[in-house]
């Protein structure tokens, strides 16, 4: 969440930089009226705890002396504890509406983003590999048509499994997808520690990263356990310090892993949600990075170079785009896309997003660290992923196709698929 005396203390600064994502400046004075309330109730009650302390005590010492002042002065003791109590219930009640709204604002825009109100405001901040117009329209055709006719994709029998938006993969096309995730641990394991982590995760975790409330209907949850099915690698890795104070050697730190994900993705119905564009169980390798404020501006410029190294070593075209503060997500404050240009479907699909979260999820789930001054702090929390396998295999095998059939892979994948070219299923 958001810093609460920025809240208080630059209220208008903060209606004016979340208006940017959308939220009415309404929502914000509510927030700040509720923190107002909740501080108030807990200062009053604070000073009524400390009377009753001191009643007590002294309660204690007419007794000890005999004083027949003493039973009234507990008579008053016990009116102010129902009074305390009064308080403390009011007390919770406005923690309860002060902490609701809070989960409710999204994190503040980084200055540096590019302002605008949708997609069509995003900057384009350079491209890697021939340019879109390269690719003649027409000339390449949809991963799902290549991979179906070699045998190695098939929507039908997925949905006939699971419904629709899922997908199913046969020999080369599940080694493909396997050989994907491999490599990208590999291409990181010098630099991050591999985390093997659950796929069904507390739903404080999922609040921590700021999952929850917002998008609870996008989620899948486990009922009567209180878990929820993970939409990125991202709520796990973060929730591992969740309600810890780490020191100052043991920062920065930086994890990656493999994991299932799974999200209710919508989409547009007949333009992205065709093949494997857009489904709802994916994997994915995740990095992410914990660190201090001050060295979060090269850890951020380093994870963009790491999520992009996977894209250059495989040679498939891509451009970074840096996201406006209309289209940034909810928990971010800037963020890079990695889109790769798929010309079987004519489209930028993108297989990554590089977040810097600032100490808004860290607020959220708690994770501190010490100062030098020995006080605490929020820690600054980045994530990016280094391999999306969907719509990176979808590209692969869009950007490979051959006029017999065949795909040809990047050079790169073939120790881990075992073939550099896909050839019909036999």
């Amino acid at each position: 969440m958001i810093d609460p005396n920025l809240l208080l203390e630059d209220t208008d600064a903060v209606a004016a930089a979340l208006a940017g994502k959308g939220v009415p400046a309404e929502s914000v004075q509510e927030a700040r009226e509720a923190l107002v309330e909740r501080r108030s109730l807990l200062s009053e009650l604070e000073r009524n705890r400390a009377e009753m302390n001191r009643r007590a005590k002294q309660v204690g010492r007419l007794k000890a002396s005999g004083d027949p002042a003493a039973e009234e002065e507990r008579r008053r003791l016990t009116d102010l504890k129902a009074k305390i109590t009064d308080q403390e219930n009011a007390y919770r009640k406005a923690d309860e509406r002060f902490r609701d709204l809070m989960l409710r604002l999204p994190n503040i825009p980084d200055p540096a983003a590019p302002v605008g109100h949708d997609e069509a405001d995003n900057v384009v901040v350079r491209y890697e590999g021939p340019p879109a117009e390269e690719f003649k329209a027409g000339e390449y055709r949809p991963h799902w048509e290549v991979a179906a006719d070699l045998g190695i994709f098939d929507a039908e029998r997925a949905a006939k499994l699971s419904g629709s938006g899922f997908a199913l993969l046969y020999g080369d096309g599940a080694r493909l997808l396997r050989g994907l995730v491999q490599f990208g641990l590999d291409l990181h394991r010098e630099t991050y520690t591999e985390v093997l982590v659950p796929h069904l995760v507390r739903g404080p975790l999922m609040v921590g990263t700021g999952h929850l409330p917002k998008f609870a209907e996008d989620a899948y949850s486990i009922q009567p356990d209180d878990l929820w099915l993970i939409p990125t690698g991202e709520v796990p890795l973060t929730g591992l310090h969740q309600n810890e104070i780490l020191t100052p050697d043991e920062l920065p730190r930086r994890y990656m892993t493999h994991t299932a994900c799974f999200r209710r993705e919508a989409g547009s119905a007949g333009k992205d949600t065709r093949g494997f564009q857009r489904v709802h169980e994916f994997h994915k390798v995740e990095l992410v990075r914990i660190c201090t404020p001050d060295t979060v501006q090269q850890e951020f410029e380093a994870l963009l170079a790491d999520c992009e190294r996977a894209l250059r070593t495989l040679g498939l075209p891509y451009r970074v785009v840096d996201l406006c503060t209309g289209d940034l997500t909810f928990s971010s404050a800037r963020i890079f896309d990695l889109e790769v240009y798929a010309p079987g479907v004519e489209r930028w699909l993108e297989v990554s997003s590089v977040g810097n979260f600032t100490d808004y999820q860290a607020r959220r789930g708690n994770i501190r660290y010490r100062t030098e001054s020995g006080k605490t702090a929020p820690v600054y929390t980045l994530n990016g992923s280094a391999i999306a396998t969907p719509r990176l295999w979808a590209a692969i095998i869009e950007h490979g196709q051959r006029p017999d059939g065949s795909v040809e892979l990047p050079e790169a994948l073939e120790p881990y698929v075992g073939t550099r070219v896909i050839k019909p299923r036999g």
